[in-house]
Order: C-alpha cells, then sequence, then structure tokens
C-alpha cells in the first residue's frame, strides 16, 4: 500500500493460518512500536462461536475481562517481562475492538516475541478467574465514582433503547461475577483466531527479521474455519429514548455531555470514513475554538476550556458528544439548539468549511510523526474495511455540499440527550 503524496507505503503479508501483518518503514526514527489487535470489543455479546451452530450471549463486561486476563502466565505476570526488557507495555479494550501494544527504542524484537507469545496463549483457571472479579469490581465501582465517566455513559443510555454500545466496557459488577474459565476459552477462540486479528508494527526495523519471529511463534492447534464471525446485535430504532439524564455526586461545577445520536448507519468502507471525516469538520466549524459561537459562550462564562467535541462512528451505530463543565449546562443545550436553528435559516460558511479543510489536512500530515497514532489509527479503519492511507484522498475530496448535507440530517432538535452530573 503507497501513498505518493503522503510518500509513505505499508507492506503486508498473510500467513497461513489467516493473521495479516502490517509494517510501516519509518527510517531513522529511535523509537518502535506495535499494536496486535482483534476485531473484537465490549459491543459483541451474541455470536455463533467457531465449530458450533446456535448463537450464544455471554455476559456483558468478557472482552474487557479477557483483556486483563491474557497478561497473567502460570509463571507470574507478563508485565514483568516486558519491563525487564526496559519497554512500556498496555492493552485497550473499547465497543469493537481490543488492542495489545508495546513501545520501545531497543530490543525490538525480543518485545515483538514476548507480544506475539502472550497474546495467543491464553492461561484460565477457576482460581485466577475468581481472582480477577475482585479486581475488575474494584475498577468498575471507581468508574461509578467518576463524575466524567457517569456523565458519558448515562449520554448514551439516554440515546440508546437497546444497542450494547449503551453498556459500559467493563460490564456491570452482577454480569462479571456469571464469567466462567469455559466462557472466556469460547470468547477468545472465536474472536482471538488469527483470521480475525491484525498485527501493525511501525519504525526502524527489519521486516524480515520480524516476520521470523512472528512465523516462528504462532500456535500450530487452532481450528480453521471459512466464512465470517457471526455476530449479532439488537434492532436498535432511529429516535433517542431519553431526551433528559441527571445525577447527582459530589462536585464542585456541574458537568454535561450533549449527544446527537446519528440515524445514518449501515454502511462501512470510505463510506463511513468520509462520514467520520465530514462530521469533524462540521465540529471544527459549528463549536471549535476558533467559532464565533464558541467564544460568544465563552465570553458569557457559560463554557469554559473543559469544552470540546468528538464524533464516533461504526456500521451499526454513530454520535456527536459535546460536552464540558458549566454552571448553566440546560443554558448551553438552549443555546445550541438556537445556534442550529439559526444557521439552517442563514446557511453554513463556505469560507470556514475551506480554511478547516486545510487545517485538517495540516494536521493530518503532522499526524504521521506519530507512531502511536498511525498504529492505532489504522488497525481502528482497517476493522472497518477502510484504510489510514486513505483518509487525506477522501478529505481532499470533501466538499462544502457534504457539510451542508450532513448539518442538516445530524443536527436537529428531537435527536439529542442532554447529560448532566450535579452537585448533591
Amino acid at each position: 500500500m503507497k501513498s505518493k503524496k503522503l510518500n509513505e507505503e505499508i507492506i503486508i503479508k498473510e500467513l497461513d493460518n489467516g493473521l495479516k501483518i502490517f509494517y510501516m518503514p519509518k527510517q531513522g526514527f529511535t523509537k518502535k512500536y506495535a499494536v496486535f489487535a482483534t476485531n473484537y470489543g465490549s459491543n459483541d455479546n451474541k455470536f455463533v462461536p467457531i465449530g458450533e451452530n446456535e448463537a450464544i450471549e455471554v455476559p456483558e463486561g468478557i472482552a474487557h475481562f479477557l483483556e486483563h486476563k491474557l497478561f497473567e502466565e502460570p509463571d507470574g505476570n507478563v508485565f514483568n517481562d516486558f519491563s525487564k526488557l526496559g519497554s512500556y507495555v498496555n492493552a485497550y479494550t473499547n465497543f469493537n475492538q481490543t488492542a495489545y501494544l508495546f513501545t520501545c527504542t531497543d530490543k525490538f524484537y525480543d518485545n515483538l516475541k514476548l507480544l506475539v507469545r502472550f497474546v495467543q496463549n491464553p492461561y484460565f483457571t477457576d482460581e485466577n478467574v475468581n481472582k480477577e472479579k475482585g479486581i475488575i469490581e474494584q475498577e468498575i465501582r471507581m468508574y461509578e465514582d467518576s463524575p466524567g465517566w457517569k456523565v458519558f455513559f448515562n449520554c448514551l443510555r439516554g440515546m440508546y433503547h437497546n444497542h450494547p454500545v449503551r453498556i459500559d466496557i467493563a460490564g456491570t459488577v452482577e454480569s462479571i461475577n456469571r464469567i466462567t474459565k469455559e466462557t472466556l476459552y469460547k470468547c477468545y477462540n472465536t474472536f482471538y483466531h488469527p483470521k480475525n486479528m491484525i498485527l501493525f508494527i511501525v519504525g526502524d526495523i527489519d521486516f524480515d527479521k520480524a516476520l521470523e519471529i512472528v512465523e516462528k511463534n504462532q500456535r500450530e492447534d487452532i481450528e480453521n474455519y471459512t466464512g465470517s464471525i457471526k455476530r449479532f446485535y439488537p434492532e436498535e430504532p432511529k429516535e433517542i429514548k431519553n431526551q433528559f439524564m441527571e445525577e447527582k455526586m459530589s462536585i464542585s461545577t456541574p458537568l454535561f455531555n450533549i449527544g446527537f445520536k446519528d440515524s445514518d448507519v449501515g454502511y462501512y468502507g470510505d463510506k463511513l470514513l468520509k462520514k467520520q471525516i465530514v462530521t469533524d469538520i462540521l465540529h471544527e466549524m459549528l463549536f471549535g475554538e476558533s467559532s464565533e459561537f464558541f467564544q460568544k459562550l465563552y465570553d458569557e462564562g457559560l463554557i469554559d476550556n473543559t469544552f470540546g467535541t468528538q464524533y464516533v462512528g461504526n456500521k451499526d451505530y454513530g454520535y456527536s458528544i459535546l460536552g464540558g463543565e458549566s454552571e448553566k449546562p440546560k443554558v448551553v443545550m438552549e443555546e445550541i439548539l438556537n445556534y442550529i436553528t439559526k444557521l439552517k435559516n442563514e446557511k453554513l460558511s463556505e469560507e470556514d468549511f475551506n480554511r478547516i479543510k486545510k487545517k485538517f489536512i495540516g494536521y493530518h500530515l503532522m499526524d504521521f510523526n506519530s507512531l502511536e497514532y498511525i498504529a492505532n489509527t489504522f488497525i481502528k479503519y482497517y476493522f472497518n474495511n477502510t484504510s489510514l492511507i486513505n483518509y487525506l484522498r477522501i478529505l481532499q475530496e470533501v466538499d462544502f455540499k457534504d457539510i451542508v448535507e450532513r448539518f442538516n440530517s445530524h443536527f436537529t432538535s428531537e435527536n439529542y440527550t442532554l447529560s448532566i452530573v450535579c452537585n448533591r
């Protein structure tokens, strides 16, 4: 995969077991980065396991639980092994994927061997699974005490009726206590199959040497399968569930999230990536720090520099979140609705669009200096059937008409939820 405009290339190798390995050369970089990821996240709770014919439904939070357990081995914890090599190791689970990563400046090949080996060799026992339940229960309770976490998931619960995106990634105390080693192995054997995973490495690396290490450390007892994993998600209405969500906690300044539920779903690939780019540009035009609206609310003391926006989009769900701190979150909501109505009558600024589009192109080019950005963004786009290499081309193709159409369909006075966390 090559991009002349970016002056970047990605080398691809597929192993016999279906694992795809991607390598982006970065000559002269001292840092090296690798991420081993599976197309499996907290939303994937109903599926047909490999080798079976019937769908099963597993406890919420099991993908996150599985991520935790993979670091444990019969003779200790993998974190210690990476520490001895002088590298940084971590992992994360989100709604749609789980990833294991390391970064280092030295001993890259030893780190790579360790990464590939531990992710492909699960060790679950009744004893260590029960022990982990207590650890994750503490983590869940910690998040329940986090105002930022609560305001966000309350917003999702307000927008969504049935979709699992409304459920905390870690699950609930009740759901994780239903997890068994047998269920963990069933999820692992299905979703951690090499055909459902990719390995992305980036840096100044001898790819042939890296490839040899990966090939030599593949499990040989993996059951093959044809086709794709069958996953099931509940039907989700286009309408939001609740327009207002409020929770009281011990905080000094109220937090708010305003979620606009995306009804334009059902596709992925380049079309999904374009929708994300268009929405991101629109966010910056409407609510960015350089917008008149931001300055107006900031000068009036309704928002501060914690205010920001985010768009998250996948094949079966999507939402925009506007949030921050404010003493008067309901007034902020009214101002936003009035602002949207006004713009639909007076029209958006094409001049703002052209300026921000150029800004996005510049930021995108700068992002290729970050190995972490390259690797983690690549896997996110890959699992959505597109590529990081396509981003610049699609961004350059976006025109003002795309922005106007998206604005009119996505920001309405019916598809929003206001979530507030305020002082008791």
